[in-house]
């Protein structure tokens, strides 16, 4: 069974057989290393001249990446710890997002920063941080995240092709668990009725009626969304349908609002701590289309206002849980 990072270290190599101009750029990404998470092994062995492993100098970095694709290539770029693209938000805001509309023409500005984000591995304040919420809102500057429900070499094929800046966030823990294969998630049934790249919606299978609650919740916390969903059920026999999307920014609301009007509670889940988060983004928008119709308010589940601990027993009491999932949702049944 093929794992997320064998998926996105398979869908590098696809991309650059297929383009010459593709460069890739980043810290210990070259071979016998292979990144931190051995994402870039066998890309140094294969194109010894267009992946480069670089000075730990974030914003300089991203930077030669933004002068290749302003001279005609493609850059990707592999910042070893999600925590650092602090280091590169000049370049990544100042430079590439705004070099696409800034000129009296359209420029394109192909470079992907490929961020290993988020906790549960014991990594510490400064290692764990899920920071997608200061990127969302940025214009010409798309956010995504990978899940183990979209295969990664449409996802890169599609950014690449799309000539715009784009920063992607991948949840350090998912790189060793599985890809989803049917049957794989207990009663849940994966779909994708948005087509390639949009949204999975995963449901149990017991009928097409619609769900009492619908739970988004991106790659990095979709398993935990599916455990509280499943204990939702046994327990309280409460049904939901957990949608798992990869674009955060621009989010497209309206394929999912027949599923939102219809549920009793929705539900947005993250890893980042509250306050202007993508999740809040989303909750304006369903708001400002279901208002009348929604039944009761969006429910929010998001980190605590802390630093990240690197006890593991300290650490769940700041990143959100499927406990905490659960609890939230069945507290907004009975509010």
């Amino acid at each position: 069974m093929e794992r997320v990072a064998e998926n996105l270290n398979r869908a590098l190599h696809a991309a650059f057989a297929a383009d010459p101009d593709l460069f890739l750029l980043g810290e210990d990404v070259a071979d016998p290393y292979g990144g931190a998470f051995k994402i870039t092994k066998g890309l140094s062995s294969g194109y010894p001249d267009r992946v480069l492993s670089t000075p730990i100098s974030e914003q300089s970095l991203v930077g030669v990446a933004n002068g290749l694709a302003l001279s005609g290539g493609r850059a990707i770029v592999e910042i070893m710890f999600g925590d650092f693209a602090t280091l590169a938000f000049d370049q990544i805001v100042n430079f590439a997002a705004k070099s696409v509309a800034m000129y009296g023409r359209r420029v394109e500005v192909p470079v992907i920063v490929r961020c290993p984000t988020g906790g549960r591995r014991g990594y510490g304040p400064t290692h764990s941080q899920s920071l997608q919420k200061h990127f969302i809102g940025v214009p010409h500057l798309s956010v995504h995240e990978i899940s183990p429900f979209h295969d990664n070499t449409a996802l890169l094929a599609g950014l690449l092709a799309d000539g715009e800046p784009a920063v992607l966030f991948e949840d350090k823990v998912l790189y060793t668990q599985p890809m989803h294969e049917p049957g794989t998630d207990g009663p849940f049934v994966a779909d994708f009725p948005f087509g390639a790249g949009g949204p999975a919606r995963l449901r149990a299978s017991d009928g097409d009626d619609a769900a009492d609650c619908v739970i988004i919740a991106p790659g990095g916390v979709s398993r935990r969304a599916l455990a509280a969903a499943g204990t939702l059920f046994a327990e309280h026999e409460i049904t939901c349908e957990v949608i798992v999307p990869t674009r955060l920014y621009p989010f497209d609301v309206e394929p999912l609002l027949p599923a939102l009007a219809g549920a009793e509670v929705v539900c947005l889940v993250e890893d980042s701590a509250a306050g202007g988060t993508w999740g809040t983004e989303v909750a304006a928008r369903v708001y400002e289309r279901l208002w009348g119709r929604l039944r009761n308010p969006v429910v929010l589940c998001s980190a605590e206002a802390e630093v990240i601990p690197t006890a593991a027993h300290l650490e769940q009491t700041v990143l959100p849980q499927a406990s905490d999932i659960h609890r939230a949702i069945w507290e907004a049944f009975h509010a």
